[in-house]
């Protein structure tokens, strides 16, 4: 069994390594920053310079259909150029509508059409007794004593938790570059 001495000193050794953590992921943040603004207009150049030339290739493929009869789609340079089937994509602007139209139209197929989707919705279930929440057949668990650990200044978790948002928005804004160059 662990003294309150120990517990404090085991306490201040964990927030010395949070200061040591937040001190080293601002720094990496201060990095990052000074790199995106050395680095961002010739990102943007180059974006905008795929751009034009996605452009130009597709008036180019669009202009000459004839060339991609047989076969319908070439590998020039490693991008997949040419026609292919599109896929389509259902678009409505009222799906009550639909619905209503669907069970009027296609009543024996309703089931298959129509997503009907129920479940109990946990914030208001949270708001019943635990004798209300037995009759419904919901059960409370994780109620004891539970450990805890949670800094008051949650600074390091935001700056990680930004980081990694942010590494996420480059990762997504490169595969759209990419696409936009394929």
């Amino acid at each position: 069994m662990a003294t309150m001495d120990e517990i404090e000193r085991r306490t201040r050794e964990y927030a010395e390594a949070r200061e040591l953590l937040a001190a080293r992921v601002q720094a990496m943040q201060e990095e990052i920053e000074t790199i995106k603004r050395r680095r961002l207009r010739g990102i943007k150049r180059a974006v905008a310079v795929a751009a034009e030339a996605h452009d130009r290739l597709r008036a180019a493929i669009e202009a000459s259909p004839e060339l991609f009869r047989r076969p319908r789609t070439l590998v020039i340079a490693g991008v997949r150029v040419g026609f292919t089937k599109g896929s389509g994509r259902l678009v409505f602007d009222d799906p009550g509508r639909v619905v209503a139209l669907i069970r009027r139209h296609f009543p024996e197929q309703a089931d298959a059409l129509i997503r009907v989707k129920e479940e109990p919705v946990r914030k208001a279930l949270a708001q019943l007794s635990v004798a209300e929440l037995k009759r419904v057949g919901v059960r409370v668990e994780d109620t004891g004593d539970q450990v805890v650990i949670k800094p008051t200044d949650s600074d390091v978790d935001k700056l990680v938790n930004a980081l990694l948002a942010d590494a996420e928005r480059i990762e997504a804004e490169a595969a759209e570059a990419a696409e936009v160059v394929q």
